[in-house]
Protein backbone atom coordinates (compact mmCIF):
# COMPACT_ATOMS: atom_id res chain seq x y z
CA UNK A 1 0.00 0.00 0.00
CA UNK A 2 1.38 3.39 -1.04
CA UNK A 3 1.06 5.95 1.74
CA UNK A 4 1.49 9.71 1.73
CA UNK A 5 0.78 12.50 4.18
CA UNK A 6 -2.99 12.91 4.38
CA UNK A 7 -3.81 9.27 3.54
CA UNK A 8 -6.78 7.94 5.54
CA UNK A 9 -5.92 4.63 7.18
CA UNK A 10 -7.23 2.07 9.64
CA UNK A 11 -5.22 0.06 12.17
CA UNK A 12 -5.55 -3.57 11.10
CA UNK A 13 -5.77 -5.11 14.57
CA UNK A 14 -7.83 -2.52 16.47
CA UNK A 15 -10.09 -0.87 13.92
CA UNK A 16 -8.99 2.63 14.96
CA UNK A 17 -8.98 5.13 12.11
CA UNK A 18 -6.86 8.17 11.41
CA UNK A 19 -4.76 10.11 8.93
CA UNK A 20 -1.05 9.76 8.06
CA UNK A 21 0.79 12.91 9.20
CA UNK A 22 4.44 11.99 8.59
CA UNK A 23 6.53 9.33 6.84
CA UNK A 24 9.18 7.85 9.14
CA UNK A 25 12.09 5.54 8.45
CA UNK A 26 11.98 1.76 8.10
CA UNK A 27 8.35 1.43 6.96
CA UNK A 28 6.92 3.45 9.85
CA UNK A 29 4.49 6.37 9.65
CA UNK A 30 2.94 8.77 12.16
CA UNK A 31 -0.85 8.47 12.33
CA UNK A 32 -3.20 11.04 13.90
CA UNK A 33 -6.09 8.97 15.22
CA UNK A 34 -9.66 10.21 15.24
CA UNK A 35 -9.54 10.39 19.06
CA UNK A 36 -6.67 12.93 18.89
CA UNK A 37 -3.71 10.64 19.71
CA UNK A 38 -0.73 10.66 17.32
CA UNK A 39 1.23 7.42 17.26
CA UNK A 40 3.95 5.71 15.15
CA UNK A 41 2.65 2.65 13.28
CA UNK A 42 4.29 0.08 11.02
CA UNK A 43 2.89 0.29 7.50
CA UNK A 44 2.22 -3.44 7.56
CA UNK A 45 -0.29 -2.88 10.38
CA UNK A 46 -2.35 -0.43 8.31
CA UNK A 47 -5.14 -0.90 5.78
CA UNK A 48 -7.38 1.49 3.94
CA UNK A 49 -10.78 2.02 5.61
CA UNK A 50 -12.64 0.49 2.65
CA UNK A 51 -10.60 -2.74 2.97
CA UNK A 52 -12.06 -3.41 6.42
CA UNK A 53 -15.53 -3.57 4.86
CA UNK A 54 -14.37 -6.36 2.57
CA UNK A 55 -13.07 -8.37 5.52
CA UNK A 56 -16.57 -8.87 6.86
CA UNK A 57 -17.78 -8.64 10.47
CA UNK A 58 -16.74 -12.18 11.41
CA UNK A 59 -13.07 -11.76 10.46
CA UNK A 60 -12.82 -8.28 11.90
CA UNK A 61 -14.28 -9.39 15.23
CA UNK A 62 -11.68 -12.13 15.36
CA UNK A 63 -8.86 -9.64 14.80
CA UNK A 64 -10.14 -7.38 17.54
CA UNK A 65 -10.04 -10.19 20.09
CA UNK A 66 -6.37 -11.02 19.52
CA UNK A 67 -4.36 -10.92 22.78
CA UNK A 68 -2.20 -7.81 23.23
CA UNK A 69 1.38 -8.08 22.07
CA UNK A 70 3.86 -8.55 24.94
CA UNK A 71 6.34 -5.77 25.63
CA UNK A 72 9.47 -6.14 23.48
CA UNK A 73 11.59 -5.62 26.63
CA UNK A 74 9.87 -7.63 29.40
CA UNK A 75 13.09 -7.87 31.43
CA UNK A 76 14.80 -4.69 30.28
CA UNK A 77 17.13 -6.58 27.96
CA UNK A 78 18.27 -5.46 24.54
CA UNK A 79 17.47 -7.82 21.64
CA UNK A 80 20.16 -8.69 19.17
CA UNK A 81 20.37 -6.27 16.27
CA UNK A 82 18.88 -7.38 12.96
CA UNK A 83 21.75 -8.69 10.85
CA UNK A 84 20.06 -7.23 7.74
CA UNK A 85 20.00 -3.74 9.23
CA UNK A 86 22.33 -1.31 7.43
CA UNK A 87 23.31 2.23 8.41
CA UNK A 88 22.70 4.32 5.31
CA UNK A 89 23.43 7.71 6.89
CA UNK A 90 25.13 8.13 10.24
CA UNK A 91 23.36 10.30 12.81
CA UNK A 92 26.22 10.12 15.33
CA UNK A 93 25.85 9.60 19.08
CA UNK A 94 22.20 9.60 20.08
CA UNK A 95 20.00 9.18 23.14
CA UNK A 96 16.83 7.11 22.74
CA UNK A 97 13.89 6.57 25.10
CA UNK A 98 11.91 3.43 24.27
CA UNK A 99 8.42 3.44 25.85
CA UNK A 100 7.56 0.34 27.88
CA UNK A 101 3.84 -0.02 27.20
CA UNK A 102 1.46 -2.20 29.20
CA UNK A 103 -1.70 -3.91 27.88
CA UNK A 104 -3.89 -1.31 29.66
CA UNK A 105 -2.34 1.45 27.54
CA UNK A 106 -0.16 2.99 30.27
CA UNK A 107 3.59 3.62 30.00
CA UNK A 108 5.19 3.27 33.44
CA UNK A 109 8.73 3.91 32.24
CA UNK A 110 11.07 4.35 29.27
CA UNK A 111 14.11 2.21 28.49
CA UNK A 112 17.11 4.51 27.84
CA UNK A 113 19.73 3.68 25.22
CA UNK A 114 22.91 5.40 24.04
CA UNK A 115 23.22 4.77 20.30
CA UNK A 116 26.33 4.93 18.14
CA UNK A 117 25.83 4.40 14.41
CA UNK A 118 29.35 5.60 13.49
CA UNK A 119 32.25 3.26 12.61
CA UNK A 120 34.16 4.43 15.72
CA UNK A 121 34.06 3.24 19.32
CA UNK A 122 34.02 5.55 22.34
CA UNK A 123 34.14 5.73 26.12
CA UNK A 124 31.33 7.56 27.91
CA UNK A 125 29.81 8.69 31.19
CA UNK A 126 26.08 9.24 31.61
CA UNK A 127 23.90 10.60 34.41
CA UNK A 128 20.19 11.38 34.51
CA UNK A 129 18.95 13.77 37.20
CA UNK A 130 15.97 15.98 38.02
CA UNK A 131 14.88 18.43 40.70
CA UNK A 132 13.59 15.51 42.74
CA UNK A 133 16.11 12.72 42.18
CA UNK A 134 19.49 11.84 40.72
CA UNK A 135 20.42 8.47 39.28
CA UNK A 136 23.89 6.96 39.57
CA UNK A 137 26.53 7.78 37.00
CA UNK A 138 27.11 5.10 34.36
CA UNK A 139 30.51 4.61 32.75
CA UNK A 140 31.08 2.34 29.79
CA UNK A 141 32.38 1.62 26.34
CA UNK A 142 30.13 2.27 23.35
CA UNK A 143 31.18 0.08 20.45
CA UNK A 144 30.75 1.13 16.84
CA UNK A 145 27.24 0.60 15.44
CA UNK A 146 25.80 -0.47 18.77
CA UNK A 147 23.26 0.39 21.45
CA UNK A 148 24.15 0.57 25.15
CA UNK A 149 21.27 0.18 27.68
CA UNK A 150 21.41 2.88 30.37
CA UNK A 151 18.51 1.80 32.57
CA UNK A 152 15.04 3.29 32.93
CA UNK A 153 13.37 6.68 33.31
CA UNK A 154 10.02 6.60 35.14
CA UNK A 155 7.21 8.28 33.22
CA UNK A 156 6.54 10.64 36.13
CA UNK A 157 10.10 11.96 35.99
CA UNK A 158 9.09 14.02 32.94
CA UNK A 159 7.21 16.32 35.34
CA UNK A 160 10.43 17.04 37.28
CA UNK A 161 12.40 18.70 34.43
CA UNK A 162 15.02 15.93 34.01
CA UNK A 163 18.50 16.57 32.61
CA UNK A 164 20.81 14.06 30.94
CA UNK A 165 24.56 14.72 31.17
CA UNK A 166 26.77 12.91 28.69
CA UNK A 167 30.55 13.01 28.26
CA UNK A 168 32.18 10.98 25.50
CA UNK A 169 35.70 10.28 24.19
CA UNK A 170 36.42 8.70 20.82
CA UNK A 171 38.83 5.75 21.00
CA UNK A 172 41.73 6.18 18.55
CA UNK A 173 45.00 4.40 17.87
CA UNK A 174 46.73 7.09 19.96
CA UNK A 175 44.34 6.70 22.91
CA UNK A 176 41.20 8.75 23.47
CA UNK A 177 40.21 11.91 21.67
CA UNK A 178 39.01 15.21 23.11
CA UNK A 179 36.09 15.01 25.54
CA UNK A 180 32.72 16.05 24.12
CA UNK A 181 30.15 17.15 26.69
CA UNK A 182 26.42 17.74 26.47
CA UNK A 183 23.75 18.58 29.04
CA UNK A 184 20.34 17.80 27.60
CA UNK A 185 17.31 19.43 29.20
CA UNK A 186 14.35 17.11 28.65
CA UNK A 187 11.00 18.89 28.45
CA UNK A 188 7.80 16.90 28.07
CA UNK A 189 6.40 18.82 25.10
CA UNK A 190 9.61 18.54 23.07
CA UNK A 191 10.15 14.97 24.28
CA UNK A 192 6.86 13.71 22.84
CA UNK A 193 7.38 15.59 19.57
CA UNK A 194 10.68 13.82 18.77
CA UNK A 195 9.59 10.33 17.69
CA UNK A 196 11.55 8.46 15.01
CA UNK A 197 12.49 4.91 14.20
CA UNK A 198 15.85 4.63 15.91
CA UNK A 199 18.93 3.24 14.17
CA UNK A 200 20.13 -0.16 15.46
CA UNK A 201 17.10 -0.60 17.75
CA UNK A 202 14.81 -0.35 14.70
CA UNK A 203 11.92 0.73 16.95
CA UNK A 204 9.98 3.95 17.38
CA UNK A 205 11.54 5.97 20.21
CA UNK A 206 11.70 9.48 21.64
CA UNK A 207 14.98 10.60 20.15
CA UNK A 208 17.80 13.14 20.56
CA UNK A 209 21.04 13.57 18.61
CA UNK A 210 23.81 14.39 21.11
CA UNK A 211 26.86 14.63 18.82
CA UNK A 212 26.61 14.22 15.08
CA UNK A 213 30.33 13.46 14.76
CA UNK A 214 33.54 13.19 16.77
CA UNK A 215 35.09 16.13 14.89
CA UNK A 216 34.86 18.97 17.40
CA UNK A 217 36.03 21.46 14.76
CA UNK A 218 33.56 20.32 12.10
CA UNK A 219 30.83 22.44 10.53
CA UNK A 220 28.11 21.26 12.88
CA UNK A 221 27.81 22.52 16.45
CA UNK A 222 25.71 19.68 17.83
CA UNK A 223 28.60 18.46 19.99
CA UNK A 224 29.67 21.91 21.16
CA UNK A 225 27.83 23.73 23.92
CA UNK A 226 26.55 27.18 23.08
CA UNK A 227 28.90 28.97 25.45
CA UNK A 228 31.93 27.49 23.68
CA UNK A 229 30.35 28.19 20.30
CA UNK A 230 29.82 31.85 21.19
CA UNK A 231 33.36 32.22 22.56
CA UNK A 232 34.79 30.77 19.35
CA UNK A 233 32.86 33.23 17.17
CA UNK A 234 33.15 36.32 19.37
CA UNK A 235 35.50 39.24 18.60
CA UNK A 236 38.28 40.11 21.07
CA UNK A 237 37.32 42.38 23.93
CA UNK A 238 38.29 46.06 23.56
CA UNK A 239 41.50 46.91 25.41
CA UNK A 240 41.92 50.67 24.84
CA UNK A 241 42.02 52.63 28.07
CA UNK A 242 40.97 49.71 30.22
CA UNK A 243 42.65 49.10 33.54
CA UNK A 244 43.97 45.68 34.54
CA UNK A 245 41.15 45.19 37.08
CA UNK A 246 38.40 46.16 34.63
CA UNK A 247 39.86 43.88 31.95
CA UNK A 248 39.97 41.04 34.46
CA UNK A 249 36.37 41.69 35.47
CA UNK A 250 35.23 41.90 31.83
CA UNK A 251 37.01 38.68 30.94
CA UNK A 252 35.43 36.88 33.90
CA UNK A 253 31.93 38.11 32.98
CA UNK A 254 32.53 37.22 29.37
CA UNK A 255 33.76 33.70 30.12
CA UNK A 256 31.01 32.98 32.65
CA UNK A 257 28.19 34.38 30.52
CA UNK A 258 25.71 31.70 29.44
CA UNK A 259 25.09 32.27 25.75
CA UNK A 260 21.69 30.63 25.76
CA UNK A 261 18.48 31.41 27.65
CA UNK A 262 15.56 29.03 28.01
CA UNK A 263 12.30 30.99 28.08
CA UNK A 264 10.06 28.06 28.96
CA UNK A 265 8.02 29.39 31.86
CA UNK A 266 8.99 26.56 34.24
CA UNK A 267 12.61 27.75 33.93
CA UNK A 268 11.79 31.34 34.92
CA UNK A 269 9.55 31.17 37.97
CA UNK A 270 8.87 29.10 41.06
CA UNK A 271 5.16 29.96 40.92
CA UNK A 272 2.54 27.34 40.19
CA UNK A 273 2.38 27.81 36.41
CA UNK A 274 -1.05 26.18 36.33
CA UNK A 275 -2.44 29.30 38.03
CA UNK A 276 -0.83 31.76 35.62
CA UNK A 277 -2.79 33.31 32.78
CA UNK A 278 -1.28 33.23 29.31
CA UNK A 279 -0.81 37.01 29.33
CA UNK A 280 1.11 36.86 32.63
CA UNK A 281 3.28 34.01 31.35
CA UNK A 282 4.15 36.04 28.27
CA UNK A 283 5.04 39.10 30.40
CA UNK A 284 7.41 37.02 32.55
CA UNK A 285 9.07 35.53 29.46
CA UNK A 286 9.53 38.87 27.70
CA UNK A 287 10.85 40.55 30.86
CA UNK A 288 13.47 37.78 31.17
CA UNK A 289 14.30 38.10 27.47
CA UNK A 290 14.80 41.89 27.68
CA UNK A 291 17.04 41.60 30.75
CA UNK A 292 19.09 38.83 29.13
CA UNK A 293 19.57 40.82 25.91
CA UNK A 294 20.77 43.87 27.87
CA UNK A 295 23.33 41.77 29.76
CA UNK A 296 24.53 40.05 26.58
CA UNK A 297 25.23 43.45 25.04
CA UNK A 298 27.00 44.74 28.13
CA UNK A 299 29.24 41.66 28.29
CA UNK A 300 30.07 41.97 24.59
CA UNK A 301 29.25 38.55 23.19
CA UNK A 302 28.88 38.12 19.46
CA UNK A 303 25.70 36.06 19.42
CA UNK A 304 23.22 34.26 21.67
CA UNK A 305 20.52 31.63 21.36
CA UNK A 306 17.01 32.26 22.68
CA UNK A 307 15.08 29.05 23.33
CA UNK A 308 11.36 29.74 23.01
CA UNK A 309 9.94 26.42 21.86
CA UNK A 310 7.39 25.94 19.12
CA UNK A 311 3.91 26.25 20.62
CA UNK A 312 1.56 28.60 18.76
CA UNK A 313 4.37 31.02 17.95
CA UNK A 314 3.19 33.95 20.11
CA UNK A 315 6.44 34.22 22.10
CA UNK A 316 8.60 33.71 19.01
CA UNK A 317 6.73 36.48 17.16
CA UNK A 318 7.02 38.89 20.10
CA UNK A 319 10.76 38.22 20.27
CA UNK A 320 11.11 38.79 16.53
CA UNK A 321 9.26 42.12 16.81
CA UNK A 322 11.66 43.31 19.53
CA UNK A 323 14.73 42.17 17.61
CA UNK A 324 13.62 43.94 14.42
CA UNK A 325 13.48 47.24 16.31
CA UNK A 326 16.71 46.79 18.27
CA UNK A 327 19.54 48.99 16.91
CA UNK A 328 22.34 46.66 18.08
CA UNK A 329 20.95 43.49 16.52
CA UNK A 330 22.59 42.77 13.18
CA UNK A 331 20.41 39.81 12.26
CA UNK A 332 18.54 36.88 13.75
CA UNK A 333 17.34 33.58 12.37
CA UNK A 334 15.07 30.73 13.31
CA UNK A 335 16.77 28.15 11.08
CA UNK A 336 16.95 24.50 12.09
CA UNK A 337 19.44 23.95 14.91
CA UNK A 338 20.71 20.40 15.72
CA UNK A 339 20.06 20.91 19.45
CA UNK A 340 16.73 22.74 19.39
CA UNK A 341 15.13 22.16 15.98
CA UNK A 342 13.07 25.23 15.13
CA UNK A 343 12.40 26.06 18.79
CA UNK A 344 15.26 28.56 19.17
CA UNK A 345 16.31 31.84 17.56
CA UNK A 346 19.97 32.75 17.03
CA UNK A 347 20.63 36.47 17.57
CA UNK A 348 23.77 38.05 16.08
CA UNK A 349 24.80 41.50 17.33
CA UNK A 350 26.49 44.37 15.52
CA UNK A 351 30.26 44.37 16.03
CA UNK A 352 31.32 47.32 18.15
Amino acid sequence: MILAEGTKVELKFTGDRGVVTDLLEHDMVMVLLDDGDEIPVATGDLIRPDESLQMGPRVKAKLLTLPPKPSPYPTGGLPEADSQYTILRSRGIQLAFLPHGLPDGTTPYFEIFLLNDTPYSALFTFQLSSKQQSQRQINGKLDSVSAFPLGQMPFGMLNDLPEARVEIWQITTQGTGKALRRTLKIRAKQFFSKVITAPILNKAVHHYVLFDSFDSQGPSEAHEDLKAYTRRHAPPLPQDGATASSRSRDLYEYASFDSEIDLHIEELTDKDIRRLHNAEILRIQLRAFDAYLDRALSVGVDRVFVIHGLGKGKLRNEIATRLLKHPEVKTFKNDYHPNYGYGATEVIFQRR
